[in-house]
């Protein structure tokens, strides 16, 4: 008989209970699609602001300690102290080595430009270059991917251009260089004549700078072998009062509280597993860098998750109308269950189990239609697809249910007040 009266309420009013159920579907999806991305976003995030650069250095434990007491320029050569480039394959053996985006090392050292007094950085590097693993695997990296947003006239250089240059724009504009022009060289005794094929931007003090391939910058130097410093972008999470007290001073975690640093991507913890492959070196995140990832994500979610409340919040008010007009409309038809002996109980659940029903109708249609806005989320906003995450599910399961609820007790206290003597003379 419950469900006899629970079927004939449905379908009498179906006008109704499709717009209950439409209005939950709205929530749901809206609810479904933000969780999937704010449960996604910080590797979309990350992946996003990893085109923007590094955001950790490695460099000689001597050059580290200048530069930390004197203030020396990262990669100075000062401390006379190097790394070495055949352990640079180690970096992506790391426990976190899935998250080690790109990295490419430097070699540094000052010439004289065309035979002026002065003198100017030159840098060697990778630019796109290819990397046999010690797992077997291979990879390939280089600067050209690291600095992605650079502004080059002419081409970049690849690791074969022996005789050719990129040059800063500073220093193009003050030495009147074009693209093809001939520059000359000169360290340490020697001398060499390379081609400028590209002129770059970076809108930083790179623009005072001359690269080269890095084999060009070992020959000239006689540093074979040696680099000065690495640049390792990873993708990282957020710091936390754990990772904070692992930086100032790893011995002061437990050692569930190292295991659980440790096996988590925090920028300090994949700065310490590369220090632990790479010989007599100092891993330093990019403070400015890894601060804002962490600051972006942070704000990203918290305003994905108050667009959910939100829209929840305004679909709970859509369904309380909607049940208040529903009991309203039916309110002789209350009356009179009150009238031969109904409880408020029995009542008050027929008339929730109504409801719930048409929520489970609009929350599986909501949820299906959310994973759809997903996706069109993550194509149109970070180029790739978003991944469905199963704890989404009860998540919003209970979220409409929850909601659902809300929106039907101020119907549940209007059905609890009518009289059946008032309402059935209609008053």
């Amino acid at each position: 008989m419950f469900w006899r009266m629970v079927k004939g309420a449905l379908f009498r009013q179906k006008g109704k209970m499709l717009m209950i159920a439409f209005t939950i579907a709205l929530g749901a999806s809206l609810a479904t699609a933000l969780l999937n991305v704010m449960l996604d976003v910080g590797d979309k995030v990350n992946q996003e602001l990893k085109t923007y650069g590094a955001n950790i250095n490695v460099m000689p434990k001597g050059a580290s300690l200048l530069d930390d007491l004197y203030g020396v320029a990262e990669g100075s050569g000062v401390s006379d102290q190097y790394l070495k480039e055949s352990e640079l394959g180690n970096i992506k053996t790391i426990f976190w080595a899935f998250n080690i985006v790109d990295f490419t090392p430097y070699l540094d050292t000052k010439v004289k430009l065309n035979s002026q007094d002065g003198e100017v950085k030159l840098i060697g590097t990778w630019f796109q270059h290819h990397l046999d693993l010690p797992t077997g695997e291979s990879l390939d990296t280089g600067m050209k991917n690291m600095k992605s947003w650079w502004d080059v006239s002419g081409q970049w250089l690849t690791d074969q251009d022996e005789a050719s240059a990129m040059v800063g724009s500073l220093i193009a504009g003050r030495n009147d260089l074009q693209v093809g022009d001939t520059i000359e060289i000169e360290v340490g005794g020697q001398t060499k004549k390379l081609t400028v094929k590209s002129i770059f931007n970076a809108g930083s003090d790179e623009d005072e700078q001359i690269y080269v391939p890095l084999q060009i910058a070992q020959e000239l130097t006689g540093r074979a072998g040696q680099i000065s410093r690495v640049e390792v972008s990873a993708l990282t999470t957020p710091d936390n009062e754990l990772s904070r007290r692992a930086a100032q001073n790893i011995k002061s975690l437990s050692i569930k509280e190292y295991e659980i640093w440790y096996c988590t991507a925090y920028v300090s913890s994949i700065c310490y597993q590369i220090e632990e492959v790479i010989t007599d070196s100092v891993a330093k995140p990019i403070r400015q860098v890894a601060e804002s990832e962490g600051a972006i994500l942070e704000k990203t979610q918290l305003l994905m998750l108050l667009i959910t409340i939100l829209s929840l919040v305004g679909s709970a008010l859509g369904i309380s109308n909607l049940v208040t007009a529903s009991v309203m409309e039916r309110s002789r038809e209350i009356g009179l269950l009150k009238a031969v002996g109904a409880h408020n109980s029995p009542i008050s659940w027929l008339v929730l189990t109504e409801i719930l029903v048409t929520a489970v109708v609009g929350g599986v249609v909501g949820y299906f239609a959310g994973l759809g806005f997903a996706q069109l989320i993550g194509h149109s906003v970070f180029g790739s697809a978003i991944e469905i995450k199963p704890l989404v599910i009860p998540l919003v399961a209970v979220l409409v249910a929850l909601v659902t609820l809300a929106g039907s007790i101020p119907s549940i206290r209007l059905l609890l007040s009518l009289r059946p003597a008032e309402v059935l003379h209609g008053r």
